[in-house]
């Protein structure tokens, strides 16, 4: 049906517009008054209209929101209900606002937070008639047709802040307190505080431990069961947890390097890895914060294709201490030997875990011990071996792990002796003292690299030395590339343990952002370094080398290697070899050809 054209007006006459209904509410509405100012998209303030039955994708989102504001805010953060971005007022009545209202309070919850404060607020966008003379009052009407408006105050809270500062007390009465333990808040009224004390937990009270052992031994089924508080079913549970590839979960084999964080609270009590209202696993950020001390367990392939990889991860994990694996029911391979060596030539103190102790026969277990017997007590060992039964066991050998190799009996089956291995855990001293270290020029080790869209490039590794703030005016280089040369960018913004953080320090794994375009996004890679100044780059060092026990292998001029070191993995080769020691046992003269010989002693390769 043609639409009837509309009339235009004559020139004498002057088009007015439509009249608007008059509302027979006595209050006289002003539709999209300015009640606070507009929204800034950084800062601890969010604006919303209305929260109506969020989806559960909705929910992660409005999850992810908060907890941006709550680090931009130091824990603490507003949220402004029926209120647009421009800061108008939504013009919503006190239903929809008090909906909205409880369902951020429940996303505030799985973050760890609390509401402080619930303000509703009426009487902004509405006028009296003139010749209503009443008073206006502070009670909430929560009548349909009444502009309202909502302010939340929500703070996050550091669990492990609540905890007594008074040391735990194993069973048998002796204290288990780590001797690296600062003195930390008890209270959360300092924001600042709380959010440093995260920092300083990630740093100064951070223990990192590798986890090695044969392809059998059930390392990440061991990783698996501590960081889930969950026992294993015997078929793959707890490692389906942890595992990164697809492949690695088919096959059951890590062919990667990756980091698990295990937490616990002053008292020594383990931070459980589910939420018992939520079924879901907790993330690494509200493990942190509800921790008092980390230990970051270092899962690390263990069949001999992947050696190479677990090597780089012992290499460039900077371990406190290492978790040597062996399954009970077989006696150790010669790949428990290459590890047991490999942590033993980094100076690692290794601690022994027999596996699968559920079930096995005990003729098998004790031909397994006995094995592991002779490894530890080699001459390019020389550990004593100790079996740790009891609490007062752990308390003996801490002092002692340079010449000690405490031996721990587990099933992650039953749960047999994994409390003790916790408790062990927990009172381990802190070895590496990075955080001694920040007086030092900044320096950054790049472990990975990644390209997230939206934000650009993306480096995680670890901070080795000095401190870096982060912003527009971080400018920092990156290097070495292909010629040498290192690139000049700014460091935008840091994560650490999936925390937004503008200050990264030494003894932190973090992930900085980079200011790069996509040329020069091509020339990063693994084992470069960030540094604060422009340094020159070489391609020439001295070595001293000790040879270990392992396959024969002629080492002589223009020998080639694959070197490790710290988080660089470079092929070289031996532009000349210097012995120092003449009398060096078990060099045929055949091998002396060509080997110049100098006064001094030791053999360095160039």
């Amino acid at each position: 049906m043609a639409r009837r054209p509309k009339s235009k007006p004559s020139p004498n006459q002057t088009a007015t517009p439509r009249a608007t209904p008059q509302r027979k509410d006595p209050n006289k509405l002003v539709v999209g008054a300015a009640v606070v100012p507009p929204e800034d998209e950084s800062g601890p303030t969010e604006y919303k209209r209305q929260v109506h039955k969020p989806t559960p994708t909705r929910q992660r989102s409005l999850a992810t929101q908060m907890s941006y504001r709550l680090d931009q805010g130091n824990g603490v953060c507003t949220y402004r209900i029926g209120v647009e971005d421009d800061g108008r007022h939504s013009l919503l009545d006190h239903s929809n606002v008090a909906e909205s209202a409880t369902a951020l309070e429940a996303i505030a919850r799985t973050l760890n937070a609390i509401v402080l404060e619930r303000r509703m607020i009426q009487n902004e966008v509405g006028t009296r008639k003139e010749d209503d003379k009443e008073e206006k009052t502070d009670e909430i009407i929560t009548a349909p047709g009444i502009p309202t408006r909502c302010e939340l105050t929500i703070q996050r809270v550091e669990t492990h802040l609540l905890d007594p500062p008074s040391s735990p007390q194993l069973n048998n009465g002796t204290t288990a307190t780590p001797s690296d333990d600062t003195t930390t808040p008890t209270t959360t009224s300092s924001n600042n505080n709380a959010k440093s004390t995260v920092c300083e937990t990630l740093s100064a009270r951070n223990i990192r431990v590798a986890v090695v052992g044969n392809v059998d031994a059930g390392k990440s089924t061991l990783i698996g069961t501590l960081t889930t508080s969950s026992l294993d079913d015997g078929r793959g549970k707890s490692r389906t947890a942890i595992m990164k590839h697809r492949h690695e979960i088919e096959s059951g084999r890590t062919s990667t390097a990756t980091t698990h964080l295990l937490g616990f609270r002053a008292s020594g009590e383990c931070v459980a890895g589910r939420d018992t209202i939520r079924v879901k696993r907790k993330t690494e950020d509200e493990v942190a914060r509800e921790s008092h001390r980390i230990v970051s367990l270092i899962d690390l392939a263990g069949h001999e294709k992947y050696l190479k990889t677990t090597i780089h991860g012992v290499s460039s994990g900077m371990a406190d201490y290492a978790l040597i694996l062996v399954n009970s029911r077989h006696p150790p391979t010669h790949m428990t030997q290459h590890h047991l060596n490999l942590c033993c030539s980094f100076g690692i103190p290794v601690i022994v875990v027999f596996t699968k102790i559920d079930g096995c026969p005990e003729h098998a277990y004790k031909n397994s011990k006995e094995e592991v017997f002779k490894l530890l007590r080699a001459n390019d060992i020389k550990k004593k071996p100790f079996a740790v039964r009891n609490e007062q066991d752990i308390t003996t050998c801490m002092g002692h792990l340079q010449t000690l190799a405490p031996i721990l009996e587990t099933s992650c089956v039953t749960g047999e002796g994994m409390e003790l291995l916790r408790k062990m855990l927990f009172v381990l001293p802190k070895r590496r003292r990075h955080e001694n270290k920040i007086k030092r020029p900044f320096e950054f080790l790049v472990e990975d690299i990644f390209n997230v869209p939206g934000v650009g490039a993306v480096v995680s590794g670890f901070v080795n030395a000095g401190e870096l703030t982060v912003g527009s005016t971080s400018n920092v280089y990156v290097g070495p590339t292909d010629d040498g040369t290192f690139l000049r960018t700014v460091a935008k913004s840091a994560h650490i343990a999936r925390i937004n953080t503008s200050h990264v320090t030494s003894g932190q794994s973090a992930c900085l952002a980079f200011a790069l375009n996509k040329e020069l996004r091509k020339k990063l890679r693994r084992g470069m370094v960030v540094l604060k100044d422009n340094p020159t780059s070489t391609k020439e060092f001295d070595a001293e080398i000790c040879v270990l026990k392992g396959e024969g292998t002629t080492i002589r001029r223009s020998y080639q290697a694959y070197v490790h070191i710290l988080n660089v993995r470079q092929s070289a080769f031996a532009r000349s070899i210097e012995l120092v020691n003449n009398n060096a046992v078990g060099v045929p003269p055949s091998h002396m050809g060509g080997v110049e010989e100098e006064e001094g002693g030791g053999v360095s390769i160039v």
